[in-house]
């Protein structure tokens, strides 16, 4: 039977704050140096490797709200403002979601005489500098848009070799994060595209999170740790069941690569667009935070719905994404019909597991999670904690657990041994 002494080793700060002149292998993810853990290496993280970007963010996913999903390129200042003042007043700001990002079409159509992205006076007549400071008087942080293109994907100025002079344009305004998207590459390999906005955001001296939004097309978790402090993979994300149970697939099978400083991004929320119902929502939800996705908000946070509000600001389930052992959890079991009665799981700090019963199938069903399938010696007594009940279910569980679950609902859970570790981490 393994020990009970927990995780012995805590990985230095100073690791996220490596210089981008040479090529610096992380050590080894944290999860791996794990010591006299209940909890197998069924979660490989060997994958996680390297990371260039010295800025110091993305120690977990990055949380906020961006303009795309809802409302395209229907955007103005006003709805800059105004969805800043949301976060506030909503109290989605003070749980975490301070990145408030604005996507495609806030520039104009070309640049000015000096080369120089203009934003639309139409839309943005006080600029995005104006914006950045009263988004920074609530205590949030600006996101902008570009494309490793020549255009963007509405056919706005794109910065492909213009990268230098449009990270100092940023940085000027005050800009906190960069959105960084895929169309009109001219057929470039993204390997060779991304990398340059990365050492241009880096010159600035300003610390800006940088998003890479390459699609997925070229496997980027492979390389983009590299680069940039996340990056998609995935295509674009719709609100429909199909669209969000499709790309929670394709993300799993990237678990390994994901870390601290580094994340896999499988594309913003669409919880409270309209598209699913309640339960649908609450397992895009409770899959993104276990999959330690960025929790970007899509929806009309002016508008907010109390189901919606309910789903966004679950603070036990916004601890599982924002856990600082940075371990993506992963599909470990299915079941039924097509697969569609699963078990989904991943390693947290503190020695306990994090766990979703999610049940796809069109029928509400009794899913069984038994310990050996999602890492734990059959012989461990757990006590589990329903995170969206927010109660403790049992004290004293061994073997296996069950649930019936709604159909294309979840349920999600946190399991820890009885006997108390003495790891932080």
């Amino acid at each position: 039977m393994a020990k009970w002494s927990g995780i012995v080793a805590v990985v230095s700060l100073t690791v996220f704050l490596m210089s981008v002149t040479a090529a610096t292998v992380l050590p080894i993810h944290p999860y791996l140096k794990v010591e006299d853990t209940f909890i197998s290496q069924l979660y490989d993280t060997s994958n996680y490797g390297f990371l260039q970007i010295d800025n110091g963010l993305a120690r977990t996913p990055q949380m906020g709200w961006s303009t795309w999903n809802f409302f395209a390129c229907n955007i103005n200042e006003t709805v800059i403002k105004e969805t800043a003042d949301a976060l506030i007043s909503t109290g989605l700001a003070s749980l975490g979601y301070t990145y408030v990002n604005i996507d495609d079409c806030w520039s104009r159509s070309t640049r000015n005489l000096k080369g120089e992205m203009i934003p639309d006076p139409k839309t943005f007549p006080s600029g995005i500098k104006a914006l950045a400071d009263h988004v920074h008087s609530k205590g949030l942080k600006l996101g902008v848009y570009s494309d490793a293109g020549i255009f963007t994907c509405q056919v706005r100025p794109g910065s492909l070799f213009q990268e230098k002079n449009d990270a100092e344009l940023w940085a000027s305004w005050g800009v906190d994060y960069l959105k960084y998207d895929n169309c009109y590459n001219l057929g470039l390999p993204p390997q060779k595209r991304y990398p340059p906005m990365r050492d241009a955001l880096n010159d600035t001296g300003r610390t800006i999170f940088y998003a890479l939004c390459e699609w997925g097309i070229d496997d980027p978790a492979k390389w983009a740790g590299k680069i940039g402090n996340s990056w998609r993979t995935t295509d674009d994300i719709n609100d429909t069941w199909i669209s969000m149970t499709t790309i929670a697939d394709i993300n799993n099978k990237w678990a390994s690569y994901a870390g601290p400083g580094g994340w896999n991004d499988p594309d913003m929320l669409e919880v409270g667009n309209g598209g699913m119902n309640y339960h649908e929502y609450k397992g895009h939800f409770s899959i993104w935070a276990l999959m330690k996705a960025p929790l970007i908000i899509g929806c009309d946070v002016r508008n907010i719905t109390a189901d919606t509000l309910k789903i966004l600001s679950n603070k036990e389930v916004i601890a599982v994404d924002q856990d600082p052992l940075g371990v993506q959890g992963r599909r470990v079991y299915a079941s039924g019909p097509d697969g569609c009665q699963q078990v989904w799981a991943g390693p947290l700090s503190r020695n306990r597991l994090a766990m979703v019963l999610w049940n796809r199938c069109s029928k509400a069903a009794t899913i069984t999670a038994k310990w050996s399938a999602i890492g734990l010696e059959p012989s461990i007594s757990v006590s589990m904690r329903d995170l969206w009940k927010h109660e403790v279910v049992s004290e004293n569980i061994v073997g296996s657990f069950s649930a019936r679950v709604n159909a294309h609902g979840c349920e999600m859970y946190i399991l820890t041994p009885r006997r108390a570790t003495r790891s932080s981490i």
